[in-house]
Protein backbone atom coordinates (compact mmCIF):
# COMPACT_ATOMS: atom_id res chain seq x y z
CA UNK A 1 0.00 0.00 0.00
CA UNK A 2 1.46 3.25 -1.17
CA UNK A 3 1.66 6.23 1.51
CA UNK A 4 -1.21 8.13 0.13
CA UNK A 5 -3.41 5.17 0.31
CA UNK A 6 -2.41 4.77 3.93
CA UNK A 7 -3.71 7.86 4.67
CA UNK A 8 -7.32 7.52 3.00
CA UNK A 9 -7.43 4.06 4.02
CA UNK A 10 -6.64 5.26 7.78
CA UNK A 11 -8.92 8.01 7.93
CA UNK A 12 -11.84 6.54 5.87
CA UNK A 13 -11.44 3.84 8.63
CA UNK A 14 -12.52 6.32 11.31
CA UNK A 15 -15.72 7.94 12.43
CA UNK A 16 -14.76 11.20 9.55
CA UNK A 17 -17.13 10.55 6.46
CA UNK A 18 -16.37 14.27 5.60
CA UNK A 19 -15.67 14.66 1.79
CA UNK A 20 -13.66 18.07 2.87
CA UNK A 21 -11.17 16.03 5.43
CA UNK A 22 -10.78 13.41 2.59
CA UNK A 23 -9.59 15.68 0.29
CA UNK A 24 -7.30 17.49 2.67
CA UNK A 25 -5.86 14.20 3.66
CA UNK A 26 -5.12 13.63 0.34
CA UNK A 27 -3.56 16.59 -0.67
CA UNK A 28 -1.03 16.15 2.57
CA UNK A 29 -0.69 12.66 1.25
CA UNK A 30 0.65 13.37 -2.14
CA UNK A 31 2.63 16.68 -0.40
CA UNK A 32 4.50 13.45 1.79
CA UNK A 33 5.11 11.28 -1.40
CA UNK A 34 6.44 14.13 -3.63
CA UNK A 35 8.49 15.34 -0.50
CA UNK A 36 9.55 11.85 0.79
CA UNK A 37 10.54 10.56 -2.73
CA UNK A 38 13.49 13.63 -3.01
CA UNK A 39 16.77 13.69 -1.36
CA UNK A 40 15.34 14.27 1.36
CA UNK A 41 13.01 12.72 4.19
CA UNK A 42 12.53 15.18 6.72
CA UNK A 43 10.66 17.66 4.56
CA UNK A 44 7.14 15.86 5.90
CA UNK A 45 3.49 17.65 6.21
CA UNK A 46 1.75 15.96 8.83
CA UNK A 47 -2.54 16.59 9.80
CA UNK A 48 -3.47 17.33 13.42
CA UNK A 49 -7.09 16.06 13.79
CA UNK A 50 -8.02 17.43 17.34
CA UNK A 51 -9.49 15.53 20.46
CA UNK A 52 -9.58 11.65 18.98
CA UNK A 53 -13.18 10.06 19.59
CA UNK A 54 -14.97 13.79 20.67
CA UNK A 55 -15.09 14.89 16.54
CA UNK A 56 -18.50 15.26 17.23
CA UNK A 57 -18.34 17.65 19.76
CA UNK A 58 -15.26 19.04 19.22
CA UNK A 59 -17.94 22.94 18.18
CA UNK A 60 -18.90 22.80 21.42
CA UNK A 61 -15.50 22.16 23.47
CA UNK A 62 -14.10 24.80 21.44
CA UNK A 63 -16.54 27.43 23.30
CA UNK A 64 -14.96 26.88 27.00
CA UNK A 65 -11.57 27.13 25.67
CA UNK A 66 -12.35 30.22 23.23
CA UNK A 67 -13.12 31.78 26.53
CA UNK A 68 -10.67 30.43 28.56
CA UNK A 69 -8.01 32.13 25.45
CA UNK A 70 -9.54 35.28 25.78
CA UNK A 71 -9.62 35.55 29.82
CA UNK A 72 -5.76 34.75 29.57
CA UNK A 73 -4.61 37.25 26.89
CA UNK A 74 -7.03 40.00 28.38
CA UNK A 75 -5.81 39.19 32.31
CA UNK A 76 -2.01 39.07 32.13
CA UNK A 77 -2.58 41.68 29.76
CA UNK A 78 -3.93 43.79 32.09
CA UNK A 79 -0.83 42.64 34.70
CA UNK A 80 1.79 43.81 32.54
CA UNK A 81 -0.31 46.82 31.71
CA UNK A 82 -0.04 47.79 35.52
CA UNK A 83 3.44 47.01 35.66
CA UNK A 84 4.52 48.71 33.25
CA UNK A 85 2.79 52.01 33.81
CA UNK A 86 3.25 51.99 37.38
CA UNK A 87 6.59 52.95 38.60
CA UNK A 88 5.35 52.11 42.19
CA UNK A 89 5.21 48.34 40.83
CA UNK A 90 8.54 48.57 39.62
CA UNK A 91 9.85 46.17 41.90
CA UNK A 92 11.25 42.73 41.86
CA UNK A 93 7.77 40.45 42.64
CA UNK A 94 5.84 42.53 40.58
CA UNK A 95 8.86 42.83 37.50
CA UNK A 96 8.88 38.70 38.46
CA UNK A 97 4.55 38.85 37.78
CA UNK A 98 4.91 40.43 34.27
CA UNK A 99 7.77 37.82 33.17
CA UNK A 100 5.02 35.57 34.43
CA UNK A 101 2.20 37.29 32.65
CA UNK A 102 4.01 37.55 29.01
CA UNK A 103 4.93 33.89 29.27
CA UNK A 104 1.47 33.20 29.74
CA UNK A 105 -0.13 35.04 26.65
CA UNK A 106 2.87 33.08 24.77
CA UNK A 107 2.07 29.92 25.84
CA UNK A 108 -1.39 30.00 25.22
CA UNK A 109 -1.22 31.52 22.18
CA UNK A 110 1.20 28.91 20.38
CA UNK A 111 -1.25 26.22 20.89
CA UNK A 112 -4.77 27.50 21.20
CA UNK A 113 -5.29 29.31 18.03
CA UNK A 114 -4.41 26.00 15.73
CA UNK A 115 -6.36 23.80 18.49
CA UNK A 116 -9.29 26.45 17.53
CA UNK A 117 -9.23 26.01 13.60
CA UNK A 118 -9.23 22.14 14.26
CA UNK A 119 -12.19 22.16 16.43
CA UNK A 120 -13.82 24.48 13.81
CA UNK A 121 -12.92 23.18 10.56
CA UNK A 122 -11.38 20.25 11.17
CA UNK A 123 -8.29 18.28 10.98
CA UNK A 124 -5.66 20.96 10.07
CA UNK A 125 -2.33 19.69 7.94
CA UNK A 126 0.89 21.17 9.25
CA UNK A 127 4.37 21.42 7.26
CA UNK A 128 7.09 19.82 9.04
CA UNK A 129 9.25 23.22 9.35
CA UNK A 130 5.82 24.63 11.17
CA UNK A 131 5.10 21.84 13.28
CA UNK A 132 8.70 21.72 14.96
CA UNK A 133 8.34 25.25 15.92
CA UNK A 134 5.04 24.81 17.55
CA UNK A 135 7.08 21.82 19.57
CA UNK A 136 10.34 24.05 19.95
CA UNK A 137 8.02 26.73 21.85
CA UNK A 138 5.22 24.38 23.62
CA UNK A 139 8.29 22.69 25.40
CA UNK A 140 10.75 26.24 25.56
CA UNK A 141 7.43 28.36 27.19
CA UNK A 142 6.73 25.46 29.58
CA UNK A 143 10.03 25.43 30.98
CA UNK A 144 10.40 28.80 31.62
CA UNK A 145 7.01 29.34 33.11
CA UNK A 146 8.75 26.95 35.68
CA UNK A 147 11.67 28.77 36.03
CA UNK A 148 9.94 32.24 36.57
CA UNK A 149 7.95 30.50 39.05
CA UNK A 150 11.56 29.10 40.83
CA UNK A 151 12.32 32.94 40.24
CA UNK A 152 9.49 33.57 42.38
CA UNK A 153 9.87 31.75 44.88
CA UNK A 154 13.69 32.67 45.39
CA UNK A 155 12.00 36.34 45.35
CA UNK A 156 9.54 35.28 48.36
CA UNK A 157 12.66 33.38 49.82
CA UNK A 158 14.63 36.41 50.20
CA UNK A 159 11.18 38.94 51.82
CA UNK A 160 10.99 36.65 54.71
CA UNK A 161 13.85 34.92 55.66
CA UNK A 162 16.38 37.99 54.86
CA UNK A 163 14.92 40.93 54.46
CA UNK A 164 17.27 42.98 55.52
CA UNK A 165 19.21 42.04 52.57
CA UNK A 166 16.51 42.03 49.67
CA UNK A 167 16.94 45.50 48.32
CA UNK A 168 21.15 44.44 48.12
CA UNK A 169 20.08 40.97 46.53
CA UNK A 170 16.73 41.84 44.17
CA UNK A 171 18.76 44.29 42.68
CA UNK A 172 17.21 45.36 38.97
CA UNK A 173 20.55 43.82 37.14
CA UNK A 174 19.77 40.53 38.87
CA UNK A 175 16.26 40.61 37.71
CA UNK A 176 17.43 40.84 34.37
CA UNK A 177 20.33 38.27 33.96
CA UNK A 178 17.18 36.10 35.26
CA UNK A 179 15.11 37.07 32.71
CA UNK A 180 18.10 35.91 29.92
CA UNK A 181 18.80 32.63 32.20
CA UNK A 182 15.67 31.49 32.15
CA UNK A 183 15.24 32.16 28.01
CA UNK A 184 18.98 30.86 27.55
CA UNK A 185 17.91 27.76 29.94
CA UNK A 186 14.39 26.98 27.55
CA UNK A 187 16.19 27.48 25.11
CA UNK A 188 19.38 25.20 25.70
CA UNK A 189 17.73 22.30 26.76
CA UNK A 190 15.18 22.30 24.02
CA UNK A 191 16.97 22.43 21.30
CA UNK A 192 18.84 19.27 21.46
CA UNK A 193 15.53 17.35 21.35
CA UNK A 194 14.69 19.05 18.63
CA UNK A 195 17.98 17.75 16.52
CA UNK A 196 16.24 14.20 17.92
CA UNK A 197 13.54 14.84 16.02
CA UNK A 198 15.62 15.83 12.91
CA UNK A 199 17.74 12.47 12.63
CA UNK A 200 14.30 10.69 12.18
CA UNK A 201 12.20 9.35 9.06
CA UNK A 202 8.77 9.27 9.03
CA UNK A 203 7.92 6.69 5.93
CA UNK A 204 4.63 5.72 8.02
CA UNK A 205 1.41 7.49 9.08
CA UNK A 206 1.83 11.36 9.34
CA UNK A 207 -1.76 11.58 10.99
CA UNK A 208 -0.81 13.21 14.47
CA UNK A 209 -3.55 12.73 17.07
CA UNK A 210 -3.39 15.98 18.78
CA UNK A 211 -4.13 19.60 18.76
CA UNK A 212 -0.68 20.61 18.65
CA UNK A 213 2.92 19.15 17.85
CA UNK A 214 5.15 17.91 21.00
CA UNK A 215 8.06 15.85 20.84
CA UNK A 216 6.68 12.01 21.04
CA UNK A 217 3.71 13.06 19.09
CA UNK A 218 5.93 13.68 16.50
CA UNK A 219 8.83 10.99 17.27
CA UNK A 220 6.37 8.14 17.81
CA UNK A 221 5.89 8.56 13.81
CA UNK A 222 9.41 8.05 13.22
CA UNK A 223 10.49 4.20 11.56
CA UNK A 224 13.72 4.55 13.19
CA UNK A 225 14.53 3.66 16.81
CA UNK A 226 13.30 6.65 18.91
CA UNK A 227 14.62 5.35 22.55
CA UNK A 228 16.96 8.30 22.79
CA UNK A 229 14.08 10.74 21.84
CA UNK A 230 12.10 9.37 25.42
CA UNK A 231 15.10 9.00 27.51
CA UNK A 232 16.72 12.54 26.92
CA UNK A 233 12.62 13.67 27.45
CA UNK A 234 12.47 12.41 30.79
CA UNK A 235 15.53 13.04 31.42
CA UNK A 236 15.32 16.94 30.69
CA UNK A 237 11.77 17.06 32.32
CA UNK A 238 13.18 15.56 35.46
CA UNK A 239 16.37 18.31 35.39
CA UNK A 240 14.67 21.23 34.82
CA UNK A 241 10.73 21.08 35.64
CA UNK A 242 11.38 18.51 38.07
CA UNK A 243 14.40 20.71 39.77
CA UNK A 244 12.18 23.38 39.90
CA UNK A 245 9.47 21.99 41.65
CA UNK A 246 11.83 20.30 44.19
CA UNK A 247 14.10 23.86 45.07
CA UNK A 248 10.34 25.57 45.12
CA UNK A 249 9.60 23.25 47.79
CA UNK A 250 12.58 23.48 49.80
CA UNK A 251 12.02 27.54 49.57
CA UNK A 252 8.95 27.54 51.15
CA UNK A 253 9.80 24.68 54.04
CA UNK A 254 12.18 27.50 54.77
CA UNK A 255 9.40 30.15 54.68
CA UNK A 256 6.66 28.12 56.68
CA UNK A 257 9.65 27.68 59.16
CA UNK A 258 10.61 31.32 59.05
CA UNK A 259 6.86 32.30 59.55
CA UNK A 260 5.93 29.74 61.96
CA UNK A 261 9.28 31.57 64.55
CA UNK A 262 7.33 35.05 64.39
CA UNK A 263 6.45 36.61 67.28
CA UNK A 264 3.54 37.49 66.61
CA UNK A 265 -0.18 36.60 64.73
CA UNK A 266 -0.58 39.61 62.70
CA UNK A 267 3.16 39.13 61.54
CA UNK A 268 2.33 35.90 60.42
CA UNK A 269 -0.45 36.64 59.00
CA UNK A 270 0.86 39.08 56.26
CA UNK A 271 4.20 36.56 55.71
CA UNK A 272 0.97 33.70 54.69
CA UNK A 273 -0.85 37.03 52.60
CA UNK A 274 2.22 37.76 50.28
CA UNK A 275 2.60 34.27 49.91
CA UNK A 276 -0.94 33.06 49.13
CA UNK A 277 -1.00 33.69 45.29
CA UNK A 278 2.59 32.36 44.55
CA UNK A 279 1.89 28.82 46.53
CA UNK A 280 -2.08 28.69 44.66
CA UNK A 281 0.19 29.53 41.06
CA UNK A 282 2.77 27.23 42.27
CA UNK A 283 -0.28 24.33 43.01
CA UNK A 284 -1.85 24.64 39.68
CA UNK A 285 0.65 24.90 37.32
CA UNK A 286 2.91 21.37 38.66
CA UNK A 287 -0.46 19.84 39.57
CA UNK A 288 -2.36 19.74 36.10
CA UNK A 289 1.55 19.21 34.77
CA UNK A 290 2.59 16.02 36.30
CA UNK A 291 -0.62 14.58 36.52
CA UNK A 292 -0.85 14.93 32.33
CA UNK A 293 2.86 13.96 32.52
CA UNK A 294 2.52 10.95 34.47
CA UNK A 295 -1.03 9.98 33.05
CA UNK A 296 0.46 9.86 29.50
CA UNK A 297 3.84 7.93 30.81
CA UNK A 298 1.70 5.45 32.28
CA UNK A 299 -1.83 5.54 32.04
CA UNK A 300 -2.09 3.14 29.32
CA UNK A 301 -6.11 2.55 30.30
CA UNK A 302 -7.42 6.16 30.10
CA UNK A 303 -8.80 6.53 26.80
CA UNK A 304 -6.83 8.93 24.75
CA UNK A 305 -9.15 11.60 24.66
CA UNK A 306 -8.61 12.38 27.86
CA UNK A 307 -4.94 12.89 27.88
CA UNK A 308 -5.26 14.80 24.78
CA UNK A 309 -7.34 16.88 27.23
CA UNK A 310 -5.61 17.04 29.85
CA UNK A 311 -2.74 17.97 27.44
CA UNK A 312 -4.57 20.89 26.36
CA UNK A 313 -6.09 21.97 29.63
CA UNK A 314 -2.24 22.05 31.76
CA UNK A 315 -1.17 24.55 28.97
CA UNK A 316 -4.40 26.56 29.03
CA UNK A 317 -5.31 26.64 33.10
CA UNK A 318 -2.44 27.76 34.43
CA UNK A 319 -2.38 31.23 31.86
CA UNK A 320 -5.97 31.69 32.86
CA UNK A 321 -6.20 31.39 36.58
CA UNK A 322 -2.85 33.08 37.32
CA UNK A 323 -4.12 36.90 36.54
CA UNK A 324 -7.16 35.98 38.50
CA UNK A 325 -5.14 34.46 41.53
CA UNK A 326 -2.97 37.19 41.46
CA UNK A 327 -6.01 39.89 40.89
CA UNK A 328 -7.86 38.53 44.12
CA UNK A 329 -4.92 37.26 46.09
CA UNK A 330 -2.78 41.06 45.37
CA UNK A 331 -3.76 44.09 46.98
CA UNK A 332 -1.80 45.84 45.01
CA UNK A 333 -2.19 44.42 42.00
CA UNK A 334 -6.38 44.25 42.28
CA UNK A 335 -6.31 48.12 43.08
CA UNK A 336 -4.43 49.34 40.06
CA UNK A 337 -6.78 47.31 37.99
CA UNK A 338 -9.80 48.80 39.49
CA UNK A 339 -8.43 52.31 39.13
CA UNK A 340 -7.92 51.51 35.23
CA UNK A 341 -11.31 50.07 35.18
CA UNK A 342 -12.68 53.79 36.79
CA UNK A 343 -10.79 55.75 34.93
CA UNK A 344 -12.10 54.28 31.87
CA UNK A 345 -15.37 54.53 32.92
CA UNK A 346 -15.03 58.33 33.60
CA UNK A 347 -13.53 59.31 30.53
CA UNK A 348 -16.18 57.15 28.13
CA UNK A 349 -19.18 58.85 30.34
CA UNK A 350 -17.20 62.72 30.19
CA UNK A 351 -19.05 64.90 27.61
CA UNK A 352 -17.33 65.70 24.71
CA UNK A 353 -15.94 69.46 24.75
Amino acid sequence: MEESDFFISERQGSSAENPAEIKVLADLAHLSVRISNSTSAHFTAFLLTGVPGLEDFQIWISIPFSFMYLLAVIGNGLVMAVVAWDRNLHEPMYLFLAMLALNDVFLCTVTVPKMLLIFWQGPSPSTFPACLTQMFFVHALFLSESAVLLAMAFDRYVAICAPLHYATLLTGSLISKVGLALVARSVAVVTPGVLLILRLHFCRSNVIHHTYCENMGIAKLACNNISLNSIYGLTAALLTTGLDFVLISLSYCLILRTVFQLPSREARTKAFGTCGAHICVILIFYTLAFFSFFTHRFGNHIPRHVLILLANLYLLVPPTMNPIVYGVKTKEIRMRVLGLYHVGKILSTAPYI
